[in-house]
């Protein structure tokens, strides 16, 4: 039985031996790829000639959509002299809100205000799915703060709460802006019903992997030190009476 014991225990200290390092691993990725992908406003590239409409550095909006938003945005530019601008990221630095950020963008692309007289902006934060959009002083008067409000709370965010139609979600809202900047009529947000969602409770494929080696790692841990403990028990009620 010491013999076995001593194979238990050595069994025990090979498998943690294996075990630490993965352990390690998951570990530094968790805690260094996070802001490897965070995003600020010192990385977004300055506005050039041409303008940029629409930077979709979170990759999710097709090309396809990007370009009919980007010609709306042209056409309403040479139209009216208003510029919207849609922006997305995947994710932001720690601390940074979808409002901090705009705003800090805001002022970095039109740091006077007279720049950002005609100017919106709106921004999408595709972790969370939080927006923000902020307006210079002289589209308030037509896109009001109220409407702005809606456009970031309802007409890109329901169609997001909905199964993350983000390109339903843009075209949407650069309907409703454009056609408000224009002097129309204000579109309104998208009709809410009430939906069941039965897909929204399964995870990820990645969260499910995830998950499955995180559960792993804990279940050999736990094994590597009960199951000794539980032999070495096992083996000492066992053992013959010293009284007889």
């Amino acid at each position: 039985m010491k013999q076995l014991l001593k194979q238990v225990f050595s069994s025990q200290k090979h498998l943690i031996r294996l075990i630490l390092p993965l352990v390690t691993v998951i570990f530094a990725a968790s805690l260094f790829a996070t802001p490897a992908l965070a995003t600020g406003v010192y990385q977004i590239p300055d506005l050039t000639a041409g303008n940029t409409w629409v930077l979709d550095q979170g990759e999710v909006i097709s090309r396809l959509n990007e370009g009919k938003i980007s010609s709306a945005f042209e056409d309403l530019a040479k139209q009216t002299d208003k510029e919207v601008r849609i922006v997305t990221v995947r994710r932001l630095d720690y601390g940074e809100t979808p409002e901090s950020f705009s705003k800090e963008l805001f002022e970095k692309w039109f740091p006077t205000k007279a720049a950002q007289a005609n100017q919106t902006l709106l921004v999408l934060d595709t972790v969370t799915n939080g927006t923000a959009i902020i307006t210079g002083d002289g589209v308030k008067p037509m896109l009001t703060d109220s409407i702005a409000e809606s456009v970031a709370t309802e007409t890109v965010s329901v169609p997001l709460r909905n199964g993350d139609k983000y390109n339903q979600a843009f075209l949407d809202a650069s309907d409703r802006l454009v056609a408000v900047l224009s002097g129309k009529a204000d579109p309104g947000p998208p009709q809410i019903t009430d939906n069941v969602q039965v897909g929204g409770t399964f995870k990820k494929a990645e969260e499910t992997n995830q998950g499955n080696a995180t559960a792993w790692v804990v279940g050999l841990l736990i094994a590597a030190t009960v199951i000794p403990m539980a032999t070495y028990y096992i083996y000492q009620i066992n053992q013959p009476s010293s009284n007889g």
